[in-house]
Formats: structure tokens, sequence, C-alpha cells
């Protein structure tokens, strides 16, 4: 019988195998759009792997690349959880077949958020901070440091978020906790200084940050305190929401909401699982 071949996931790389893609900057977008509207993530991740690697240091991500980078990722190591979640039931306790496939699945995982984290903390992070000291050291408008803030916290709670994944699943390391944890707090700091309370990316944070406490610090008080602070310094300034960013903002509002009430509930703790970005 013929040796079986990989996976095509694991064989083919779209960055090196279409002539010239990595050659322009667009290209590697374009493709990473056309990646995205065909649901094949993995090839999206590997090109916004190639783009940040290539380039994102020296020029840093604008919004839409930030975005699907944020999307190839979450809809990769979405899946992984997802099968994750479904073989921890109880109906799979103590199946050593079981146990080993999703030990496959958790090395997958691994793999996947430090590749993640790797992107963000080698390259993204220093290069946005780098940006920020030199906008700050030569008094650029304060608009513009903004932004540079914006991208920052950006990436902050998408290394936090990465963190939080590798903690739920990957219980021998307790760094992956404190990991989260830390960075989720740097990201919150500089979003309450830097940007409005009904901004996506801030209520994004909050959400997943509650949920963090919630789930892996197990701290429900915690988690509901920020959820709810969050949730009425946004209601607070509804009106300052762009126009834009209605829809989103709104929608993590209503996530927050949703978990509030959910974790004050009398049998919260046999609740599905709560909601986050």
């Amino acid at each position: 019988i013929p040796q079986q071949k990989n996976s095509a996931m694991a064989e083919s790389d779209i960055t090196t195998e279409m002539k010239d893609l990595a050659s322009k900057r667009e290209n590697l977008v374009f493709m990473a759009r056309t990646a995205e509207s065909a649901e094949r993530y993995e090839d999206m991740c590997k090109v916004m792997k190639k783009l940040v690697e290539w380039d994102g240091g020296k020029h840093p991500l604008d919004i839409e690349e930030r975005n699907l980078l944020s999307v190839a990722y979450k809809n990769v190591i979405g899946t992984r959880r997802a099968s994750h979640r479904c073989l921890s039931v109880d109906d799979y306790k103590d199946n050593d077949h079981i146990e080993e496939y999703k030990s496959l699945i958790e090395d997958e995982l691994d793999s996947i958020c430090q590749e993640v984290l790797t992107l963000l903390t080698k390259t993204l992070i220093p290069g946005v901070q780098d940006l920020l000291k030199n906008a700050k050291a030569e008094n650029e408008k304060e608009e513009d440091i903004l932004k540079i803030q914006e991208a920052l916290v950006f990436y902050l709670k998408m290394t936090g978020d990465y963190y939080r994944y590798l903690a739920e699943i990957i219980k021998s390391k307790p760094d992956y906790v404190t990991n989260a944890k830390e960075t989720y707090e740097k990201a919150m700091n500089i979003a309450k200084d830097s940007l409005l309370p009904t901004h996506p990316i801030r209520l994004g944070l909050a959400l997943n940050f509650s949920v963090c406490y919630y789930e892996i610090l197990k701290d429900q008080a915690k988690a509901c305190d920020l959820a709810k602070n969050a949730f009425d310094a946004a209601i607070a300034k509804l009106d300052s929401i762009d126009e834009s960013s209605y829809k989103d903002s709104t929608l993590i509002m209503q996530l927050l909401r949703d978990n509030l009430t959910l974790w004050t509930s009398p049998d919260a703790s046999t609740d599905p699982p709560t909601n986050a970005e």
C-alpha cells in the first residue's frame, strides 16, 4: 500500500507556491481577503504571518490588516477550542482513546497560540511601542498618538486572549494564567487613558478580561465588577458612539450584559459557557 501523504493543509503553503505573492504588501493583503472569502483560514494565517514577518515591524499594520490578522487566527484557533470542549464532556471521561485524541488537539492549540504570541511579542508590540515613543518625543499631534495607542491596546488584548486560550487548555503551566492577567491589565490601563468607553476595542477588552476573571481566575466578583463598570461607562457615553462602530459597540455591550445576567443567576455554575469576543 503506498504511503499516504500528509494533509493538504500541512503540505501546501500559499505564500511559497503562488508566484510573486510576497513581492508586494498589497498582494499579501489581497490574498488574505480572498482566503477569508473562501473560508480558507489556515491559508489566511500563513499570508498574514508572512506580512507581519516581512513588513510588520518597520511599517505598522493598518486597521484592516490588524483585523485580517485577528480574524485569521481566531477562526483557526476557534475550531480547535470547540473540538476540545466537545471531547471534554463527561460522556468521554476515562476513555484512553479520547484522551490521546485530546492531546493531539492540545498540541495543535499550543502551536497556533505560540505562533501568534511570537508575532505579537517579538514584532508587532515592539514596533508599535517604538512608534509611540518616537511620536511622543517629536510632539506629534494627539490624534496621531491616540491612533498608535489604539493599535497597542489591540495587540495587548490579542496577546491576553491567546494566553487565556493556553491557560484554559494547558493546566500544567500557571504562567499562562499570570501572563493573561498581566497583559489584559496593561491593555486596560492604556485603554482607559486613550480610548472612549464606547470604543469597540476597549469594550471587547473589558468583555474578554472579565471572562478571564470568571473562567480562568475563578473570581466571580471581579468579573462582574469589570463587566458592569465597562457597561455602565459605555451607557453613560452612548451619544459618543461613532456611527461606523455603532453596531460593534452595541453588540459587545449586549454580550457584557448577557454575561452579567448569567454570572449573577442563582444557578450560575450550571449555566452554559459565557460570551467572549
